[in-house]
């Protein structure tokens, strides 16, 4: 299991060659990160100049828009906003679950907590039809899932010895309420009058139309993004070297626990935030991992700057490819992941 997360190249051991490494890599991200927020500004069915851009930022900052361009910055900048936190806090939950289960094809949904989610929005619009309770649903039903799988698997995840056995039964457990979720939302939509059906069929793909700009998604991201680089090391121990980690100081068993709850909660964020946006958390931490090796100390930072430009940059063409109609950003990340995601399988059984 080892070799998953070191097919490539081994943890650097010099401290200074990774600050090096990581002192290269962060800043081309952060400012292609900022380049998608400024593409994503400044495209749509009405596009705008880089002057009208600076224009409509100066009556931003300054009050309320009054021009046309102000009106639309104000709206893309916004909605750029979150699918970047979205796309981060997808991309980081990723990097965790493959941490967790030593696998790096793992995504944030291969526990079935964005089923959970998927049940209680979908419960919502389909009885209820009011919008603003929608992500509070999907929210609860999301850290509900969650907390059952703690508690079935908390015997497993707290064990000090070695996660191949408690890997799969936390796997397949997740699987098994996946699959009973997915029963519930079959039922739903079978049922769903066609008003409320097209409506259902975006949240699970994963929409940003009807997204809100809110705060908590990135006290949620910075304060778990803080956790996980505190413990960078201990991760590194914990995806490669699992069987000795108590020798080399590490407690597993609780380091098991926090990444599975911090895993869950990014994931309940984000698909209370966005819906079921696929691809974004296997594709992206498995991209970086392949392109700059699975030192997390590097990998954590990198892989939610990648993911959170890949996810604005998808919205981007989502929205303007068929102007004035929108796609659901999921159609976009899926068409982007699955040959990115096929192509980067078929360099590493070449480079093995």
């Amino acid at each position: 299991m080892t070799s998953l997360f070191s097919a490539r190249q081994r943890l650097p051991v010099n401290k200074s060659a990774a600050a090096q490494r990581a002192g290269l890599v962060l800043p081309i991200l952060l400012a292609a990160a900022i380049g998608s927020v400024l593409i994503a500004c400044v495209c749509g069915s009405v596009s705008l100049s880089f002057a009208e851009l600076w224009q409509a930022l100066l009556e931003l900052l300054y009050g309320q828009p009054t021009t046309l361009p102000g009106s639309l910055l104000d709206l893309r900048l916004g909605r750029a906003l979150t699918g970047f936190v979205t796309g981060a806090t997808l991309a980081l939950s990723g990097v965790m679950m493959q941490a967790l289960l030593r696998n790096p094809l793992a995504d944030p949904y291969v526990l079935g907590i964005s089923g959970g989610a998927s049940v209680g929005a979908l419960a919502t619009i389909l009885f209820f039809g009011l919008s603003w309770l929608v992500d509070l649903a999907a929210f609860a039903g999301a850290i509900s899932v969650a907390l059952l799988l703690f508690g079935l698997a908390y015997h497993d995840l707290r064990g000090a010895g070695s996660t191949d056995g408690s890997a799969p039964i936390l796997l397949l457990t997740g699987v098994i309420v996946a699959t009973g979720c997915g029963a519930v939302i079959t039922l739903m939509l079978s049922i769903a009058p066609d008003s409320r059906l097209r409506g259902m069929v975006f949240w699970m793909i994963g929409d940003l139309s009807n997204s809100q700009s809110r705060y908590l998604p990135w006290v949620i991201l910075a304060i778990i993004a803080v956790f996980a680089m505190r413990n960078a090391r201990s991760i590194n121990v914990a995806a490669m070297h699992a069987d000795n980690a108590s020798t080399l100081g590490v407690n597993i068993g609780r380091l098991r626990q926090l990444l599975f709850l911090s895993a869950a909660l990014l994931t309940a964020s984000a698909v209370s935030n966005a819906g079921s946006i696929g691809f974004v958390g296997l594709i992206m931490p498995h991209a970086c991992r392949f392109a700059w090796g699975p030192d997390h100390r590097l990998l954590i930072p990198a892989a939610s700057l990648a993911g959170g430009c890949f996810l604005v940059l998808a919205d981007t063409v989502a929205r303007t490819v068929v102007a004035p109609q929108q796609l659901p950003v999921g159609v976009i990340t899926a068409m982007v992941g699955v040959p990115v995601f096929l192509l980067q399988l078929h360099q590493l059984r070449r480079r093995r």
